[in-house]
C-alpha cells in the first residue's frame, strides 16, 4: 500500500537557523489556525527553558495539510549535544528539509544530522533559509552545501536534491534567491513532489517501533512511532520485543492518537505510515517493537553515538544541606536521575562509588546542563563534580573524544583565537575569510573545550560564534590548562558583610554581595592568581573609641559577578564541586576545612 495522501518529514538544522520558526509558518499556511488566532512565535518551543534559551531541546511532532496530503512534519534540535533526539526521530520519516542559514552556511551540526540522513537513504531538500536578511550569500552558502554532500559521500540523486530559497520569518519561498514569493507554496510543492510517500503492507500483522516517549498523568506513560506494518486499534492486543533482547511481554493498546497541528486527536484506527501516539503500555521504553501476537518481529533500532563527557550526582552533604529542596535524598536522586533514561536514549546512568553518588554521561555540557537545571526547577537539591571526558583504551594506547570546532569571529580576533587553541592542543583544519570575518575550523581535544567559552566571548568582545561537534577519538595529546586562575575561598562560616568584603575584593572579583549566607570551604569568588586565596568576607570592623561601625556606609563594593549554570560547570576545578539548589548555585571545595585541605596539599607535594 502506498500512503499517496501522506508525507513524514524532518526539519534539520544547526541550532538558531531558524526551524522552528518555519514550523510555524508551515502550520499557519497548512490552516492549522485560524485567521484571527493569535500564536506566540515559535509555538513548537513549548518547555520553558526552551523559550528561555531560544533553542529546541526535544523533538516535537506536529502536521499541517496541503492540497488534501497530510504531512507529519517533526522539528528537531540544531544543538549538537541533543543529536541523540535527531537520530532516534529520523526512523519515523521518509525525506528531510535541510535548512541552512543563508548568511552563516554549513555548521556543525549541519554536518552531523546530514550524514545521519544519508546514511539512512532520506530524500533531501535543500532550503536555504533568511534570504531577506541584508547580509544573506546564498549562492556562496549553496555552494557550501554541495562541498558538504561531496564530503559526505551522498550519491547522484542526493548530489540532485531540489532547492528552495526562503524566508521562514515572513513565510515566503521561492526557487529564485532574489525574488521570494508571497508563500510556502513552492516548499510545499517541493515536499508532495519530492519526499516518498510511506508504504507497507496493510494486510500484514502490526509491527511499530518506538522511536520516543511522552507521558501524561492520566494515562501514564505514551508511545510515538510511525506504522511500519498492519493496521493498529484501540484496545488491541499487542506483544512487546526488542531487537537487542529475547525478552517480550504482553500487552494491550488502550488509545491511539494521531497529530493535527498542535493538538492529539483520538483515533479509534491508524494505517501504515501513520505516525501515532498511544497508551496501555506501562513499561513501553524508546527502541522497542510493538507487534501483533501473530507475528512477533523486532526491527532494528538505531545507533545511538556514546556519550563523550561524565559528571558524578551527588547528595548535598554541604552546611546548607536540606533547606531549600525539597527532594533531597539519595533516593529521590536515584529515581529522577533513572526516570531521565526512559526518554533520553544518549544519556547513561550508573552507580557511583559511594552509595549516594551516580555517575551521569552526556554528549557536552549542555546536554548535562539542561538536564540539571531541570532537576532544579523541579525541587530536587543536589551536587555535582567537575565534568570529565570519557577515555577510550584502543590497542593498548589511552584514546580521547575530539570535537570538531568552528568559530567565526571579526578578522581582529584571528590572532587571539590561534593562540588559545594552541594552548588547547587544537589543529587547524580549515580557514574562510569574509566580509570582515574569518571562518575557521579546528579540531581539538573536548577536553580543552571545558571552560573555553567564556574565554572566547572575551577574547572576540563579545561578536564571536562558536559550535562544536563530537569527530571521535584520537590518541591523548599532551595536558591542558584547566583554569588559569585560582578562588577566592571562604574562610569561616556566617554572613557576608560589607567590611568583609571590600577586603575581599582586592584580592579578586567577587561572586556574592553583602548579607549573604556563606560556610567554610565556599568559593566566593576567582583571583587572576593562579593559586587559590582564602578570605574572611565574614570579617566586621571592631568598634572602639576611634571607629564608628556605621562608617562601613563609604565602603564601595564592585557589582559582584553572577555566573549561569553553564558558567559553573565550567568554573569548577578537580578539588571543587558545584552545590545546586531551587534557589542557589554555590560552588564549594569538596574539603571544606582550610586545615586539612592544606594538609592535603603539603601530603601530595611530599610524595611528588
Amino acid at each position: 500500500m502506498i500512503r499517496n495522501d501522506l508525507r513524514n518529514i524532518a526539519i534539520i538544522a544547526h541550532v538558531d537557523h531558524g526551524k522552528t520558526t518555519l514550523v510555524d509558518a508551515l502550520l499557519r499556511q497548512g490552516g492549522m489556525f485560524r485567521e484571527n488566532q493569535v500564536v506566540e512565535t515559535c509555538v513548537m518551543d513549548n518547555n520553558p527553558l526552551e523559550r528561555e534559551r531560544g533553542i529546541t531541546i526535544l523533538a516535537k511532532n506536529t502536521s499541517c495539510i496541503y492540497k488534501d496530503i497530510k504531512i507529519n512534519i517533526v522539528d528537531t534540535p540544531g544543538h549538537a549535544d541533543f543529536s541523540g533526539e535527531v537520530e532516534r526521530v529520523l526512523k519515523l520519516i521518509n525525506g528531510v528539509v535541510l535548512l541552512v542559514d543563508a548568511y552563516e552556511g554549513p555548521m556543525p551540526q549541519t554536518r552531523f544530522v546530514l550524514q545521519k540522513a544519508l546514511e539512512m537513504g532520506h530524500k533531501v531538500i535543500i532550503c536555504i533559509n533568511k534570504c531577506d536578511k541584508p547580509d544573506a550569500r546564498p549562492a556562496e552558502v549553496l555552494e557550501e552545501v554541495y562541498e558538504l554532500l561531496l564530503d559526505l559521500n551522498a550519491d547522484d540523486e542526493q548530489l540532485e536534491s531540489p532547492i528552495v530559497y526562503c524566508s521562514g520569518r515572513t513565510g515566503r519561498a521561492s526557487y529564485n534567491p532574489d525574488s521570494l514569493g508571497d508563500s510556502l507554496e513552492p516548499l510545499f510543492e517541493t515536499i508532495l513532489k519530492h519526499i516518498p510517500p510511506p508504504e507497507g503492507d496493510e494486510e500484514g500483522p502490526l509491527q511499530v517501533l518506538v522511536s520516543a516517549i511522552d507521558y501524561n498523568d492520566y494515562v501514564g506513560r505514551i508511545a510515538i512511532g510511525r506504522i511500519e506494518r498492519g493496521v493498529m486499534k484501540a484496545n488491541q492486543d499487542v506483544v512487546v520485543c526488542n531487537y537487542f533482547s529475547p525478552e517480550v511481554f504482553n500487552s494491550k493498546i488502550t488509545n491511539i492518537y494521531q497529530f493535527n497541528g498542535l493538538n492529539r486527536i483520538n483515533v479509534e484506527t491508524a494505517m501504515v505510515g501513520d505516525v501515532v501516539c498511544f497508551s496501555g503500555i506501562e513499561n513501553v521504553t524508546i527502541g522497542q517493537t510493538i507487534c501483533s501476537p501473530l507475528k512477533v518481529e523486532p526491527l532494528n533500532f538505531v545507533k545511538i553515538s556514546e556519550p563523550t563527557l561524565q559528571m558524578v550526582f551527588s547528595v548535598n552533604d554541604s552546611p546548607f544541606a536540606g533547606r531549600e529542596g525539597k527532594f533531597v535524598t539519595s533516593r529521590h536522586l536515584r529515581a529522577r536521575l533513572y526516570k531521565e533514561l526512559l526518554k533520553d536514549v544518549s544519556l547513561k546512568v550508573e552507580d557511583g562509588d559511594a552509595t549516594d553518588s551516580f555517575v551521569v554521561s552526556g554528549r557536552g555540557e549542555i546536554h548535562l546542563s539542561i538536564l540539571i537545571e531541570n532537576m532544579r526547577r523541579e525541587g530536587y537539591e543536589f551536587q555535582v563534580s567537575m565534568p570529565r571526558v570519557i577515555n577510550k583504551i584502543i590497542d593498548g594506547k589511552l584514546y580521547e573524544p575530539m570535537e570538531r570546532l568552528t568559530v567565526e569571529v571579526p578578522d581582529w580576533a584571528v590572532s587571539s583565537i590561534m593562540e588559545s587553541m594552541g594552548i588547547r592542543q587544537g589543529e587547524l583544519i580549515n580557514m574562510q575569510p569574509y566580509n570582515n570575518r574569518v571562518k575557521m575550523e579546528f579540531k581539538v581535544p573536548e577536553r580543552g573545550l571545558l571552560g573555553y567559552r567564556n574565554e572566547f566571548m572575551t577574547d572576540t568582545h563579545g561578536e564571536g560564534v562558536m559550535s562544536s561537534l563530537f569527530d571521535g577519538y584520537a590518541p591523548a595529546k599532551k595536558s591542558i590548562p584547566r583554569r588559569a586562575y585560582g578562588a577566592l575561598v571562604a574562610y569561616e562560616s556566617g554572613e557576608a558583610v560589607t567590611y568583609g568584603l571590600y577586603n575581599a575584593q582586592e584580592r579578586g572579583v567577587l561572586f556574592i554581595g553583602p548579607q549573604t549566607p556563606v560556610y567554610a570551604g565556599m568559593v566566593v569568588g576567582y583571583s587572576p592568581k593562579s593559586e587559590d586565596i582564602v578570605v574572611n568576607v565574614c570579617k566586621r570592623k571592631h568598634v572602639t573609641n576611634m571607629r564608628a561601625a556605621g562608617s562601613d556606609e563609604a565602603l564601595r563594593l564592585e557589582t559582584p559577578r553572577k555566573f549561569s549554570l553553564e558558567e559553573c560547570i565550567e568554573f569548577i576545578a578537580e578539588d571543587e564541586m558545584l552545590e545546586v539548589t531551587p534557589k542557589n548555585l554555590r560552588i564549594r571545595k569538596i574539603i571544606l576545612s582550610h586545615e586539612e585541605r592544606m594538609r592535603k596539599i603539603m601530603k601530595e607535594r611530599k610524595n611528588g
